[in-house]
């Protein structure tokens, strides 16, 4: 019997933000690497044996209930409402309102999938059966996300207006407080010789966390930083083929797509030492904790060279890890114990 599997995402409607991608690409892997036995539809109108909705969309929400007399309902969990607790900002009672929806949103679904293993416990303590939650990774495509030749690396410094002989130093992500914005900020001025690129803008708007003072900043930033705004998926290989190091000095972050994207790319990471990337990052990434201790790993990945080649071998070893061989082979399991039960 083939089995119907109905993706329903609408999550790319806010740019520049990982759910969008993550969604993208775990679909994509799943349409492209799922055998006969399966028939795959996205955001179409039919009633398959399961339905897994991508994104916590009212429509969606209201469907729900009829989709689950028809087959399996999964959700997909990207965030948890603590996480959204610095990212957006919204009066109280709306706040309140919203966090509800989500989480009678999760509790409403046959089964739920999470990218981040330390959501697995969370939303035990929210209330739902240990038995509905499993955990499948984030991934990206090597064929997306890859690193360029020497030349080509060049020329598109010349297009981003980068210095060409600069060690230049990446940011990927949203303008908000919690990305670690002025931390980046402070760094770039002590660190003047390097160049300094913030790729991602205001995906949620006015209501994104520390909008007005960011903004301010953001309009007479130092002169060697360069803020690119929210720039299209398809053009992201570019931006990380121009840096040497990709820096995340994010205080709160769940599974960034950023990071995946730039370990694809042969990219050293540089990420804050919070608790989150031990489960998930393992050993292929550096960490700091504050300004002085990320001025000097910044400072030895560019004279160390010894250093700087370690630091990319941990990062294409993290790559091989999050393959997609390995992340179909979960979603193969995952459907296939839905299917069982």
């Amino acid at each position: 019997m083939i089995c119907t599997i109905n993706m329903l995402n609408k999550s790319d409607k806010i740019k520049g933000q990982g759910v969008a991608s993550a969604s993208e690409e775990a679909i994509n892997l799943i349409k492209n690497g799922f055998g006969k036995e399966y028939k795959i539809f996205e955001n179409e109108k039919v009633y398959a044996n399961i339905t897994h909705i991508h994104s916590i969309n009212l429509g969606f929400f209201l469907k729900i209930r009829n989709l689950k007399k028809h087959g399996k309902v999964v959700g997909s969990v990207h965030f948890l409402p603590e996480t959204l607790e610095n990212s957006i900002y919204l009066p109280k009672f709306f706040k309140r309102l919203f966090y509800i929806y989500v989480l009678k949103m999760y509790k409403n679904m046959d089964y739920l999938v999470t990218v981040n293993p330390c959501f697995v416990q969370k939303l035990k303590e929210y209330g739902v059966d240990e038995s509905k939650i499993s955990y499948v990774p984030n991934f990206v495509d090597e064929k997306r996300f890859f690193s360029l030749d020497f030349k080509t690396k060049k020329a598109l410094r010349e297009k981003y207006k980068i210095r060409k002989d600069s060690f230049t130093v990446l940011c990927v992500g949203q303008l908000q407080k919690r990305k670690g914005i002025f931390d980046f900020l402070e760094i770039a001025k002590k660190l003047n010789d390097f160049e300094f690129v913030w790729a991602g803008g205001f995906s949620f708007g006015a209501i994104s966390d520390g909008y007005v003072e960011i903004k301010k900043m953001v309009k007479n930033p130092p002169k060697n930083v360069h803020f690119l705004g929210i720039i299209n998926r398809e053009y992201m290989n570019e931006v990380y083929n121009i840096a040497d190091v990709m820096f995340l000095p994010s205080f709160e972050e769940l599974f960034p797509m950023a990071l995946l994207e730039a370990m694809s790319c042969g990219v050293p990471i540089l990420v804050r030492d919070i608790k989150v990337y031990e489960d998930i990052l393992f050993n292929f990434y550096l960490k700091g904790n504050n300004v002085i201790d990320f001025v000097n790993i910044l400072n030895r990945l560019a004279k160390d060279r010894d250093f700087y080649s370690k630091a990319r071998d941990m990062s294409v070893s993290g790559h091989k890890f999050y393959s997609s061989e390995h992340v179909l082979k979960m979603w193969q399991d995952f459907y296939k114990k839905i299917i069982a039960s």
